[in-house]
């Protein structure tokens, strides 16, 4: 493999996707009610407590960042979430200094 390959992030995120694509979904079980509960409560708790956010953005970078979404299959606004949340835990790599 050569040292950057488009297809994945980096080694780390190419041996997790592989081991994901080698999992028989057969042998998953579903929840049980009282797992779908406690999940669900963990996930609107988590909400509850984001704070929402306006901001003005040129309508030329809201497109860009649209497509890009779209290319992540994310919405947007997830999108925007995850870049700023990578930027601030120094996830975030400028591939113009590489």
């Amino acid at each position: 493999m050569n040292k950057y390959d488009p297809k994945y992030i980096d080694e780390e995120e190419k041996e997790l996707i592989e081991s994901i694509e080698q999992i028989d979904t057969n042998t998953i079980r579903k929840p049980t009610k009282e797992q779908q509960v406690k999940v669900k409560n963990a996930a609107k708790e988590f909400i509850k407590n984001e704070k929402k956010m306006n901001i003005r953005i040129d309508p030329y970078e809201l497109k860009k960042i649209k497509e890009h979404a779209a290319r992540e299959g994310l919405k947007y606004q997830t999108f925007i979430k995850s870049v700023v949340h990578k930027y601030i835990t120094g996830q975030l790599i400028d591939k113009g200094h590489l």
